[in-house]
């Protein structure tokens, strides 16, 4: 092995055998990956919004509440914020599937797709993070803290604005996401 390999390899071992420094955080919780879908999100709302003809919804869906009253938002605890995230996730992953059957414009099928599976991989850390998996109700009608949107750039805004908002505490509220400082 040639002296840089070694030097930096014995430059990585010191640096894991510091003692005092917190633990790194677990990669489900670095908020990186969740930047990296709000980024995301974002291209698809602005490929909408330039979008012509094509790009229109069907119908109307139901979308999540993205507005957060932090009073209330802390005093649910963890399982009732994990259900609200949940049932918003599940809400956006409706709406942006019949947004992708009524879009005709195939270059934006792509930006959709990218959204349904940025919504499951979240699903999935969630599900990493011990959170109960989430039970869809039969139908989005009738569901508190909902509201219907009829066009696909005020989907996609909500989109956005959801992961921002609720998603972001929510993760940044997990216990296991939470450093430890010795």
């Amino acid at each position: 092995m040639d002296f840089p390999r070694l030097l930096a390899l014995l430059l990585m071992v010191l640096e894991w055998s510091r003692p005092g420094l917190p633990s790194p955080l677990r990669p489900i919780c670095d908020l990186r990956v969740l930047n990296h879908f709000m980024k995301e999100a974002r291209d698809a709302e602005v490929a909408m919004k330039s979008c012509g003809e094509g790009c229109t919804m069907s119908e109307p869906v139901t979308v999540p509440q993205t507005r957060v009253d932090f009073d209330v938002w802390e005093n649910k605890n963890g399982l009732e914020q994990a259900e609200e995230v949940q049932c918003g996730l599940w809400l956006l992953q409706q709406g942006l599937s019949s947004l992708r059957t009524s879009v005709t414009d195939t270059a934006l099928h792509s930006h959709i797709d990218n959204c349904i599976r940025n919504l499951l991989s979240i699903n999935a850390v969630l599900r990493s993070l011990n959170i109960q998996e989430y039970t869809p109700p039969t139908s989005a009608t009738g569901l508190e803290g909902t509201w219907s949107v009829t066009s696909a750039t005020d989907l996609l805004q909500v989109h956005v604005n959801f992961l921002r908002g609720k998603v972001r505490l929510l993760l940044l509220d997990a216990q296991a996401c939470q450093q430890d400082v010795s």
